[in-house]
């Protein structure tokens, strides 16, 4: 029978795809350390599971390359003025990665994953597509992978809805699941960002002025890597109306707040592309764009696109377009491309 490694964490999704992959294939769990709070009993759990259904699991120790590849972007970005998103770098460079490398050392070539996300092979090349569940599509955390990458992982939660996977989960005998959602930035458990990044940041924590569009002073920040585009609260800046985040101005640690009608952009430009098509698109090509995992998604036109950067207008601008973060180009469901925003741009006045 085929073999398949499985990541497994202890949650309800890996628990479901252990079980669901079982049923066809010789499975293999995984659970990696990546040196996250509370891993002690993450082994519990992962070990309680595999016991039931009968599987064995092994650690697979990455902290050192976790260090390096995730926590150091995530701390690099904000000392640069930038928000990150640090699952779709784990995605890319550990699970994905470094762990899946690891598959293939032991002479697997797929690994699966609790994500939900469909990925199919169409004339020899990996596509990804959002998942059944609305409410819980993953692709946007996935669209850093690379069609390589795509092409020896699984997703068997493509097809279904949480509520479909509990039910699932709980058939089989595995309750106490539900309320108990793991946290986006798994690494920092209890810490809040600000705490993480005071002591790793040094000199660039300092305080600064805030100031309005043009130029004035109205206030002091506590620390540029405090806040993010969009922010209203904790800007200590009582006024008639709220004052809003526009900027962050690294090389003169200046905060710089607007108000909320200035906080739309009509358009923005991103580089580090990355895209799962075979061929690039065009300018004029339109999609829906999402700029952050929480983003709708909204209508598009590619306006410029070169080897190393794309400009992206919108259809309606788009509030708090936010550096750092990434834009996701779907076509229907269909994942084409990714990229990182670099800047964006005011929505024109009247």
């Amino acid at each position: 029978m085929k073999q398949i490694a499985v990541a497994m964490s202890g949650g309800v999704d890996s628990t479901a795809c252990a079980l669901l992959l079982n049923e066809q294939y010789t499975i293999h769990g995984l659970l990696m350390n990546i040196g996250q709070p509370g891993f002690a009993r993450q082994v519990e759990q992962v070990g309680a599971v595999a016991d039931t259904i009968g599987v064995q699991f092994e650690i697979v120790d990455l902290r050192g390359k976790f260090e390096t590849r995730v926590l150091d972007y995530f701390v690099s970005a904000y000392g640069s003025g930038k928000t990150p998103n640090p699952c779709m770098i784990c995605n890319r460079e550990i699970k994905c990665g470094l762990l899946l490398d690891h598959v293939q050392a032991m002479g697997m070539n797929r690994l699966a994953t609790g994500h939900y996300v469909k990925s199919d092979v169409v004339d020899g090349r990996a596509r990804l597509c959002k998942g059944a569940d609305p409410l819980k599509d993953q692709s946007y955390f996935l669209a850093r992978l690379s069609p390589a990458q795509l092409g020896r992982m699984m997703f068997p939660l493509g097809t279904m809805v949480k509520e479909d996977t509990y039910r699932f989960v709980e058939s089989r005998g595995f309750t106490g699941f539900r309320g108990g959602e793991s946290q986006d930035v798994c690494f920092l458990a209890d810490t809040s960002v600000a705490d993480f990044l005071e002591d790793r940041l040094d000199s660039r924590a300092a305080c600064g002025p805030i100031v309005t569009t043009d130029g004035t002073q109205i206030g002091t920040h506590s620390g540029l890597y405090r806040y993010t585009i969009g922010q209203r609260r904790g800007l200590g800046l009582p006024d008639h109306s709220p004052w809003y985040v526009r900027r962050l101005d690294v090389e003169e640690n200046r905060l710089v707040v607007c108000k909320g009608d200035e906080l739309f952009s009509s358009s923005l430009q991103a580089v580090d592309l990355n895209w799962l098509v075979e061929h690039p698109p065009e300018p004029g090509d339109r999609f829906e764009a999402k700029i952050r995992s929480t983003h709708r998604g909204t209508p598009c036109t590619l306006a410029t696109c070169t080897e190393h950067e794309i400009t992206v207008a919108f259809e309606e601008p788009q509030r708090a377009v936010t550096p750092g973060q990434f834009i996701v180009l779907y076509d229907g469901d269909r994942v084409v491309g990714s990229g990182e925003i670099s800047t964006s741009c005011e929505r024109p006045g009247p």
